[in-house]
């Protein structure tokens, strides 16, 4: 079934984990190809100093302000094109950066599998013929951590865990997400949590007040 408005009239933080396990459908021709949602990011409007509207808007980030459910699509580095879902409502620049689907790890890998140019850039995803996206009900667990690729924006939109990843390795992963979340409440430093998360480290009680992460 493919999502309606409802769902894209969401925050972007919220529409971020329901995306995961949703379908992300791209028509060739009479050719369908579905692909799995694995991996998003939540930008959340112009107060968030990781979000192209932390500027205002442009006339690249103008299709942020329209109502959700369209997509924003744009060019990074110069050579990977990167697929947004715009949404919330209108007036408010919320986009879901889809960077992961089954089989294709990253947000340039995944557009060169399904062929995403800017040319889609602002498709109507209630109506388009050539993009969408389907809900079979699918709810797979998964993690939430640090944005990863955002140097540029402050210390606390950098500490934001709206990266969202389906989990593997048997829920290990979610486990050490919940820690990871645990320690964030605690106070302990984004630098640190993102260490943690990166290389798989367990948590357990600091062993000295100075030590915040010890094996």
């Amino acid at each position: 079934m493919r999502l309606e408005a409802a769902f894209y009239a969401q925050s972007a933080d919220v529409a971020a984990p329901g995306l995961l396990g949703k379908l992300l459908c791209r028509r060739f021709g009479r050719k369908e190809v579905r692909l799995r949602i694995t991996e998003t990011e939540a930008y959340c409007g112009e107060a968030d100093t990781a979000c192209h509207a932390r500027r205002g808007r442009t006339a690249r980030t103008a299709v942020m302000y329209e109502a959700g459910g369209r997509t924003y699509v744009y060019l990074c580095y110069g050579m990977h094109e990167m697929l947004n879902i715009v949404t919330g409502p209108e007036g408010s620049p919320e986009a879901v950066l889809v960077r992961g689907v089954e089989g294709h790890a990253g947000p340039g890998r995944l557009t060169r599998a399904l062929d995403i140019t800017r040319a889609l850039n602002r498709e109507n995803l209630l109506e388009s013929k050539r993009l969408w996206i389907e809900d079979d009900g699918s709810s797979p667990p998964f993690i939430a951590s640090p944005r990863i690729g955002i140097a540029y924006a402050s210390a606390e939109d950098r500490a934001r865990l709206w990266r969202f990843t389906v989990c593997e390795g048997g829920g290990r992963d979610c486990v050490r997400a919940e820690l990871l979340k645990k320690k964030r409440a605690e106070g302990v430093s984004y630098e640190v949590c993102v260490n943690i998360h990166e290389s798989g480290e367990r948590l357990t009680q600091p062993r000295t007040p100075d030590s915040e992460l010890m094996r």
